[in-house]
């Protein structure tokens, strides 16, 4: 379908009519305002994908996201989950749209629904089904009529699905804003006047699809009215929209990083992506999402990349788990807070702006009607700076921070200043359990037909993997055979296999026997080899780990042993090329095939026990029975001496492991600078150990009975005796909050504090787990603490010299740090807890 500009207007008008008739959002675009139900806004939002979480968790989530200032969530929507096969859709379990929008908005959250459907993401093949890449004729992500019809019957499949269940704002539903597309702008160069005319007709299509609430595209900054640009990054506040009537929206906050497997753990401070937030505010920005607010976890094979991780946890204000991420969580939450004071203000107010030198400047928001001030006053350089602003006051601003002033002579707020406590989580058996020794039974990957060359069909070529397997698979055999003479074997010796592979990982094996496997991005794999006379055969598995998910024509970039060649080598120099040999193949493993992933699977008794249990052996199949940890707090498998593979409990997929990947022993600093621009590498963590030792289990993948089965398919070799099931818990919390603060600590997971460590008030030094006193204390600091805080799940110090019957020092920031420990119950949960885990023991 394709609209004319007049047309366009005629349906923005409409909209925006309906949407104001509704009371649900519009987009002022005289005022620069986002306003909803007759309120003009300042919007927080945060992504939250429904398939890296369960619908178990949703509400939990959204309840977390709503205490921390959060006023929407923002999902992307993956084509690849919701139509797998052509025509044939799925919207239940974690793919069920309808109940993540509407538990949101049972939370008192507003939707934005990114409907894409190219996402990226860092999801495997950026979300879109594998089928579509196969149908002949078509091209990706540009003007091709073959594709842009796929694209328009999927996105109207998914306007259609919200439209009955009264999702969009007009219809009293959470959505308040669509996109179309994603990223786009970033790539299109190479896509040329084609990828122009995509973008119009995307707008076109959009439109037409009479939603009632207002399009995006993020990243895109020709996109076409009535499209409002966003933007994406670590930083926006310098971001303006193509049409200077548009609001000012950031789409993607990134609040950390993905790991990939054999990198470090990115983190980005609390202080930076504050600070990232105020300036964005303070140049006029409206509505600001955190990518991600939770992250969660790669289930499955939605990993993409390739080489990213199974955790997806982003170093994001949820963590993988939903714990809170403190001080993320809550530094962001008094963030907003501050925010909202002045919202009214913001949204109504005229502007004025001063620089005072290089890197310092003052904006200032004013109610011309009631005279009313809100200020931020913002210093970009890396060092601290004073400022005079006459009868409001004299302020220190830190380096690379914004401080807002309430009626501009108040401070309610600095980015560098972090009043919120820091929790320090650890892996851990639960207090009511006790260490269990697993018992395990295993089985061999039926290898026997693959390494004789049989397979299921044959071509004289070698075929792209993922087109060959569709993606249902990592794995793809290709196998041939080799007839050699004496003659020949006497005249090439010190022969060795030379295979050209486009990734991920190859396994290879000559004549049943195993050679070393090899894994990169895209790697020459050559290894000596014995052949002999007669029959030579040549099995290759090829495994991917994840499709690429992002760049111009991404979807083209060929995996497995695509191209080849595939040689045999003698002397340096190839004597016979097997390229274009008759080839056969075999798509994924007899196990996968077998369901051995299934406990219910009828072949489950190929699983034998064994006084030996086999360990360090390749293509392995091991399996386990285990109780459920007691308590409330989310569950881990410890993979530890595993190798690379992938897991199951109860026939649910935890994605893959591959704990033998280490991440570099060098990068990572002893302390950590919030102050100047952030990228990945920054604030590095975990060197030397494994990318990913520890693997999700949602609880309700759990039996209710607390009997379950886990299950590994172990690739490369490892050994699974030391494998244990623990929590994720909150341990220690430390608190380090200015005067003037209130000091909120609290324990997660029904856990109490039950003692206070170090409690301080005057100038204590060090940080969490190393404080000490100052020169200046009170010494009631812990009394007051411990009277507060013992025994309460949560408590709340004002940090004040009248609180610790201390007078304070005006020549020295005063400030409470308290480190704490979370270990125990309330009297009732406990009892609870015990009698829980002694049923489920019976």
């Amino acid at each position: 379908m394709k609209l004319s500009g007049s047309q366009i207007e005629i349906l923005l008008i409409a909209s925006l009519a309906l949407l104001c008739s509704s009371s649900a959002i519009t987009v002022d675009y005289d005022s620069n305002a986002v306003i909803i139900n007759g309120e003009r806004k300042i919007i927080f939002a945060g992504a939250i994908h429904y398939p890296r979480s369960t619908p178990e968790m949703w509400p939990e989530l959204f309840q977390k996201a709503k205490e921390g200032g959060i006023d929407a969530i923002e999902t992307y929507i993956f084509w690849d989950r919701h139509e797998p096969v052509r025509r044939q859709y799925y919207f239940s379990g974690n793919q069920d749209i309808v109940k993540f929008c509407k538990l949101a908005q049972e939370a008192g959250l507003h939707v934005i629904l990114r409907i894409g459907p190219y996402v990226c993401a860092e999801w495997s093949y950026g979300g879109f089904p594998m089928w579509l890449h196969n149908i002949p004729g078509i091209e990706l992500r540009t003007d091709n009529e073959i594709y842009k019809n796929e694209m328009q019957i999927f996105t109207t499949k998914i306007v259609d699905v919200c439209k009955e269940a009264k999702l969009f704002a007009p219809q009293g539903g959470p959505i308040i804003l669509a996109q179309i597309e994603n990223e786009y702008g970033n790539v299109m160069g190479p896509y040329g006047d084609a990828g122009r005319r995509y973008v119009n007709w995307c707008a076109q299509m959009a439109v037409g699809q009479n939603v009632g609430v207002p399009w995006i595209m993020c990243q895109q900054s020709n996109a076409p009215q009535p499209m409002i640009n966003t933007c994406n990054g670590f930083y926006c506040d310098q971001f303006k929209p193509n049409n200077p009537k548009s609001p000012k929206m950031w789409t993607e906050n990134w609040s950390g990083w993905f790991k990939l497997w054999g990198g470090r753990d990115p983190h980005r401070t609390a202080e930076d992506l504050a600070f990232s937030v105020a300036r964005f505010i303070q140049n006029g920005g409206v509505l600001n999402s955190y990518y991600m607010y939770h992250g969660g976890t790669n289930f499955g094979r939605t990993a993409g990349g390739p080489y990213i991780t199974t955790s997806y946890d982003y170093n994001a204000p949820l963590d993988e788990y939903g714990n809170l991420n403190q001080p993320k969580w809550g530094h962001l939450k008094q963030l907003h807070e501050a925010i909202k004071q002045g919202e009214r203000i913001l949204t109504n107010g005229t502007v004025t702006s001063k620089n005072f030198w290089g890197g310092v400047d003052q904006t200032t928001y004013t109610n011309q009607g009631t005279g009313e001030r809100f200020c931020f006053l913002s210093n970009t350089n890396m060092e601290e700076a004073n400022v005079d602003l006459g009868q409001d006051g004299k302020y220190s601003l830190p380096a690379w921070s914004v401080t807002i002033l309430q009626d501009c002579n108040k401070e309610i707020y600095n980015t560098a200043k972090v009043n919120t406590q820091t929790s320090i989580m650890v892996k851990k058996l639960h207090e009511e359990d006790k260490p269990v020794q697993l018992s395990w039974t295993w089985a061999p990957e039926p290898m026997k037909g693959v390494l004789q060359g049989k397979g299921r069909f044959r071509a004289t070529e070698l075929l792209e993997q993922k087109e060959t397997t569709v993606d249902t698979t990592d794995y793809l055999w290709y196998m041939t055979s080799v007839n050699l003479n004496e003659t020949t074997l006497k005249k090439w010796t010190n022969v060795t296999l030379r295979v050209g592979t486009r990734g991920h990982t190859l396994h290879a094996y000559v004549n049943k026997k195993e050679i070393v496997k090899g894994d990169d991005y895209s790697f020459l794999f050559e290894k000596p080899v014995t052949l002999t006379s007669g029959t030579n055969t040549i099995s290759l598995l090829s495994a991917t780990v994840g499709l690429a998910n992002y760049g111009q024509y991404y979807d083209k970039k060929p995996v497995g042993i695509a191209e080849g060649p595939v040689q045999l080598v003698a002397n340096g120099k190839p004597f016979m090329d097997l390229t274009s040999y008759q080839w056969s193949y075999k798509i994924g493993l007899s196990g996968e095939a077998k369901r051995y992933n299934d406990p219910n699977s009828p072949h489950a008794s190929k699983f034998t026990a064994s006084d030996n249990l086999p360990t360090g052996r390749a293509m392995t199949w091991y399996k386990t029975t285990f109780a459920s940890p007691s308590g409330t707090e989310p569950v881990v498998v410890d993979l530890l001496g595993m190798g690379k593979g992938h897991a199951w409990v109860n026939g649910k997929s935890l994605g893959r492991f591959w704990p033998t990947q280490i991440a570099d022993a060098k990068g990572c600093p002893d302390t950590c600078d919030y102050r100047g621009s952030y990228n990945g590498d920054k604030c590095v963590t975990n060197c030397g150990n494994p990318s990913q030792r520890w693997y999700h289990i949602p609880r309700s993948y759990l039996n209710k009975d607390g009997q379950n089965t886990l299950i590994l398919f172990e690739e490369v070799g490892g050994n699974p005796t030391n494998v244990s099931f623990q929590i994720v818990a909150v341990e220690t919390i430390c608190g380090n909050a200015y005067e003037g603060s209130t000091l909120e600590l609290s324990c997660e997971g029904g856990r109490t504090i039950s003692d206070i460590q170090f409690a301080s008030y005057g100038d204590p030094e060090g940080t969490c787990g190393a404080f000490m006193k100052g020169s200046f204390y009170a010494t009631r600091s812990a009394a007051v603490v411990e009277k507060a805080c013992v025994g309460k799940q949560s408590c709340g110090i004002l940090v004040s010299g009248e609180t610790f019957g201390l007078k304070k020092r005006s020549d020295i920031a005063n400030r409470l740090a308290v480190q704490a420990v979370c270990t125990g119950y309330i009297d009732n949960d406990l009892e609870s807890l015990k009698n829980k885990n002694n049923n489920s023991k019976q």
